[in-house]
C-alpha cells in the first residue's frame, strides 16, 4: 500500500518532526528501495496507490509493476477491498517499514502454507504484514471495530482474522523520528 510522496499528504506525523517535504522525500525513496527489494519471481508484486487517480497516472513508482486504486475508507476499508480484489494467498505490507526482505515475504507465504492468515506485529501494538489465505471473499466483519493507529490495532484485528493464525518476525514502522532514530540504532 502506497501514498503519493506528496509533502503534507503523507507521513504526516513524520512531518511535523522532519518536516512535511522532508518527510515524503524520505519515504519516496524508501518505497522506491523497498520495490526494488521485494520483486521477485515468486509472487506478484502489485502496488495498491492512493489517492486512486493520482496513484495510477504516477510517474513515481515503476511502470513493471501493476498498480490499483486504494478507494476510500479507514485502513481496513482499504484493505479489505484488496483482499477482495486479489485470490489466494494474499500478503499486505505498508511502505514505511525499512527493513523488509525477500525472505521476510516467503516467511509469511510459508505461513499461509498451513493457516489461514499471517499477522507480522510492530512493537507499537500495530502491524506490519497482514495475509489471507481464502479460497472466497474475506469475512465481511473482517476489520470491524479495529481502533487503528493504537496500541490495540494488532489485537482488534486479529479478533475478525481466520484461524489459525501465524505471526511472522516483529518489524518497525515508521511514523516518527524516533522509530527513524530506533532504526538507525538498531543498523547503524
Amino acid at each position: 500500500m502506497v501514498k503519493e510522496p506528496r509533502p503534507g499528504r503523507v507521513k504526516t506525523r513524520l512531518g511535523r518532526d522532519i518536516g512535511m517535504t522532508n518527510a515524503a522525500w524520505w519515504f519516496r525513496h524508501q518505497t522506491k528501495k523497498l520495490i526494488r527489494e521485494l520483486q521477485d519471481p515468486r509472487w506478484r508484486l502489485v502496488l495498491a496507490v492512493s489517492p486512486d487517480k493520482e496513484g495510477l497516472e504516477s510517474r513515481i513508482w515503476p511502470n513493471s509493476v501493476a498498480r490499483f486504486p486504494q478507494g476510500n475508507g479507514d485502513l481496513g476499508a482499504r484493505m479489505g477491498r484488496i483482499f477482495k480484489k486479489l485470490k489466494g494467498p494474499t500478503i499486505i505490507i505498508g511502505a514505511d517499514i525499512p527493513n523488509v526482505s525477500k525472505g521476510d515475504i516467503s516467511a509469511a507465504f510459508d505461513a499461509l502454507g498451513s493457516s489461514r492468515s499471517v499477522i507480522g506485529p510492530a512493537p507499537d501494538g500495530g502491524y506490519w504484514l497482514i495475509g489471507l489465505n481464502l479460497l472466497g471473499p474475506p469475512p465481511r466483519s473482517l476489520f470491524d471495530g479495529v481502533r487503528w493507529s493504537t496500541k490495540f490495532a494488532r489485537q482488534d484485528t486479529k479478533k475478525g482474522l481466520p484461524h489459525p493464525i501465524s505471526e511472522v518476525s516483529k518489524k518497525r514502522d515508521v511514523d516518527s523520528i524516533d522509530d527513524l532514530a530506533a532504526l538507525k540504532h538498531a543498523f547503524g
